[in-house]
């Protein structure tokens, strides 16, 4: 199904980059609502699912939109709504989903209303104020300020997102691992990660590892990232990469876009030892 024209924050953008960079990014935040609805790799949370499938509706993508219909229609972890349903099945079919157009010919007798539950988020400033974004300027803004704070090379934190996500803030591994610098939920809690899928604090809760890990193996870059992917207790176990096809690509990859074999030994954070 094409969405190459949809309406976003009042705005409608069509054939543009940007257009083509949020409709991606609606198909994505869709299938992360999907595994949470059906607990498939992950814990099932319709809830999660609810406000996954809401952010992509907003984006303009109408399967999200029939979902959160097929969701008040049910009572599949919300209450039963008809009328929010119809709602929902409006937006989707208006986008060109016909099985939605099916359902509204069903229920022609029920008036549609919108979800009061699901609302576009207002900018969101965060520290030195930068505005929630998607773009890759945004994200190397980012990257500098916090990377700077951890005394981390952003060109190698640079170097990681490229290769973990390919700088989408939505990316979700068959494995959990999340967002722009694919944490998995025990790592983003060990970091002070409250909000995984916020970008900023994604980023944050990355460079913490990063720098961790640098004091942890004293500089060693290959080290650090193969313990980036496999885990310290992995590089600790081998004294070196592991043999594992994945790690072992995984740092020539980094390693091709950020050719240092030493990092400077970060200082300790306030608090450390």
């Amino acid at each position: 199904m094409s969405l190459g024209r949809y309406v976003l924050g009042g705005l409608l953008i069509a054939g543009t980059a940007l257009g083509r960079d949020f409709v991606q990014e609606a198909r994505d935040l869709r299938a992360r609502a999907a595994l949470y609805e059906h607990g498939r790799g992950v814990r099932q949370d319709l809830g999660q699912a609810y406000q996954l499938y809401c952010q992509s509706a907003l984006l303009g993508d109408p399967l999200a939109a029939y979902s959160l219909g097929w969701m008040y229609f049910n009572g599949r972890g919300l209450p039963k709504r008809p009328e929010l349903a119809v709602g929902w099945f409006k937006r989707a079919a208006k986008a060109g989903d016909v099985y939605a157009a099916r359902m509204l010919v069903r229920y022609v007798g029920v008036s549609p209303q919108d979800d009061p539950g699901c609302r576009p988020k207002p900018p969101v400033t965060l520290t030195g104020g930068a505005r929630w974004g998607q773009s890759r300027k945004q994200i190397e803004d980012w990257v500098g300020q916090i990377a700077s704070s951890y005394s981390v090379d952003p060109e190698l934190v640079l170097a990681v997102i490229r290769t973990e996500s390919g700088f989408n803030p939505a990316a979700l591994s068959s494995k959990n691992a999340q967002g722009l610098m694919q944490l998995i939920p025990a790592t983003a809690e060990r970091f002070g990660v409250k909000d995984i899928w916020n970008p900023f604090e994604n980023i944050k809760g990355g460079i913490a590892y990063l720098h961790w890990l640098l004091r942890h193996f004293s500089g060693n870059v290959e080290w650090t990232l193969a313990a980036y992917n496999a885990g310290e207790r992995t590089v600790e176990q081998y004294q070196g990469v592991p043999p594992y096809r994945e790690t072992q690509d995984y740092v020539k990859r980094i390693l091709s876009f950020y050719q240092k074999a030493v990092h400077p030994i970060p200082p300790p954070l306030q608090g450390q030892s």
